[in-house]
C-alpha cells in the first residue's frame, strides 16, 4: 500500500522539476543568446515479487512479477537549435548563423557564449557585458592573421594610426585635345605625398608642338623637374604610340625617390587624343597621408577591418569561435555562458565559417530559442502531471484510512 503513495511522492518531485526547467525557459524567453533546456523522465527502479520462469515439459513459462517504485529526472539537456536573428544597429553586437559559441576569458578561466552583445572598455579591449575578454587573433604589421597560435584578447587602441606611404607611381588619364592648336598648353595638378605623409603638388604641363605630339614638362614647388621623355606622341586615331611611363626625378621633399607617371595600363592607353575639351589628369597614385583609425567593420568570418581617416582599410584582428561535439555537456555557468566539461569535449577553436563553425553577422543578436508554444503546452503536462500523482498519494491516503477503521 505505501509503494503507491512514494511512487505518487517521486511523481511530485518529478513533475516539480519539471516545472522549474519549464519556467526558467520562460523567464528568459527574451533573454539574448539563451539555450533552452528540456527534461526527460525515467523509471525508476522496479521491485521484483517473483521472478521469471522457463517452460518445462509439462507447463510453460511465466513472467516475472515487478512493481515500479516511481518516476525519476533521468536528464536536463540543453537545446542547442538556431535562435531568431534581431537587427540592433551596433556594431558590436554579433549573432553566430550555425554552429560554435564565441570564446571568452576572465581571471577564472574559459567560458563560452552564444550572446554576441559586446563593446569596446577604455583600453581597447572587446569585452562581454560582465567584463570578460573576447578571444581571438590580432593581425601582424602586413595584416596577415595566424589562426594557427592560440587565441588570445583582442585589443585595438582606438589611437593606432595607418604609416604614411610615399608615392612612387601616378596613373594619368583622360584627353589631350586634338582641337588644340600648336603651342596651347594643358596643365594639370598631381597631389602626391612624401615619405612623411606630406602632400606636394606635381604641375605636369603638356604643350602641343605638332599634330599628333606633345611636349612634357613638370615643376613641383616652383622647382623644375627631370623626365626621362619629355614628348608623348598619339597616332592618327588618337592613341598613345609613345613610351608607356615617364619617369620624374630631381625634387627634394623628405625621402624623395624617382616617380613613374604611368600612361599605359593593363595593355591599354587611358591618355588618349580626342577631340573636345583637354581633360587629362591623375587618375589614381599609390602614396598617402598619415590616417587615423575612424571606424571598424566585422566581416561575416570574423575579421575586424579598420577604416582610416586617409581612406584606407586594414585588417586589424579576427574573432574565435569554438565548437564541441557535445554542446549538451556544457555547464551552464550563468548570464548565458557555459563551461566546458568532462562529457562537452574539448574546445576547437578557430576561424568562423571554417570546418562547422557559423558565420558571424554584425550589427545583430542571436535571441533566446525558447519556443512559448511548446512551453506552454510543458507547463499543462507539468501541471497535470503534478495533479495526477497527487491524487495518487489521495487515494492512497483514503485507502490506508479504510484499512485503519476496518476495527471499528
Amino acid at each position: 500500500m505505501m509503494r503507491s503513495m512514494f511512487a505518487g511522492v517521486s511523481g511530485l518531485r518529478s513533475h516539480q522539476t519539471m516545472m522549474d526547467v519549464v519556467g526558467n525557459n520562460i523567464a528568459n524567453v527574451n533573454t539574448a543568446g539563451f539555450k533552452s533546456a528540456q527534461i526527460t523522465f525515467g523509471e525508476a527502479m522496479a521491485q521484483t515479487l517473483q521472478g521469471p520462469a522457463g517452460a518445462g515439459l509439462e507447463s510453460g513459462g511465466t513472467n516475472p512479477l515487478q512493481i515500479g517504485l516511481g518516476v525519476q529526472v533521468a536528464s536536463i539537456d540543453g537545446v542547442f537549435t538556431q535562435g531568431a536573428t534581431q537587427i540592433t544597429g551596433r556594431p558590436t553586437d554579433i549573432a553566430i548563423q550555425g554552429d560554435g559559441f564565441f570564446v571568452l576569458q576572465d581571471s577564472g578561466g574559459r567560458e563560452y557564449t552564444r550572446a554576441g552583445s559586446f563593446r569596446w572598455d577604455e583600453s581597447g579591449n572587446l569585452v562581454a557585458p560582465g567584463g570578460q575578454l573576447v578571444q581571438g587573433w590580432l593581425a601582424d604589421p602586413t595584416g596577415a592573421i595566424q589562426t594557427q597560435t592560440a587565441a588570445n584578447s583582442i585589443n585595438l587602441p582606438l589611437s593606432q594610426v595607418i604609416d604614411p606611404v610615399e608615392t612612387s607611381e601616378v596613373l594619368m588619364g583622360g584627353n589631350l585635345s586634338s582641337d588644340s592648336a600648336i603651342g596651347d598648353i594643358h596643365t594639370t595638378s598631381i597631389v602626391m605625398y612624401d615619405s612623411l605623409g606630406e602632400p606636394q603638388e606635381l604641375l605636369m604641363e603638356f604643350e602641343k608642338t605638332a599634330a599628333n605630339t606633345w611636349a612634357v614638362s613638370a615643376t613641383m614647388n616652383g622647382s623644375s623637374l627631370t623626365l626621362d621623355s619629355t614628348s608623348v606622341t598619339f597616332d592618327s586615331s588618337g592613341m598613345l604610340t609613345s613610351a608607356g611611363s615617364i619617369n620624374i626625378s630631381g625634387y627634394t621633399p623628405p625621402g624623395a625617390s624617382a616617380i613613374s607617371v604611368d600612361l599605359v595600363l593593363d595593355g591599354s592607353s587611358p591618355l588618349v587624343q580626342f577631340g573636345g575639351t583637354p581633360s587629362a589628369e591623375s587618375i589614381d597614385q599609390d602614396g598617402n597621408a598619415i590616417g587615423f583609425l575612424t571606424d571598424f567593420s566585422i566581416a561575416a568570418n570574423g575579421t575586424i577591418s579598420g577604416q582610416f581617416s586617409n581612406g584606407e582599410t586594414k585588417v586589424l584582428a579576427m574573432i574565435a569561435t569554438a565548437t564541441f561535439n557535445n554542446p549538451s555537456g556544457l555547464i551552464r555557468a550563468g548570464e548565458t555562458r557555459f563551461e566546458a566539461s568532462v562529457n562537452s569535449g574539448q574546445p576547437l577553436i578557430g576561424e568562423p565559417g571554417n570546418g562547422n563553425r557559423g558565420l558571424l553577422a554584425a550589427g545583430a543578436l542571436e535571441m533566446s530559442n525558447v519556443d512559448l508554444a511548446q512551453e506552454f503546452t510543458n507547463l499543462i503536462i507539468a501541471q497535470r502531471g503534478f495533479q495526477a500523482n497527487s491524487r495518487v498519494i489521495t487515494a492512497s491516503d483514503e485507502i490506508l484510512a479504510d484499512l485503519v477503521n476496518l476495527k471499528r
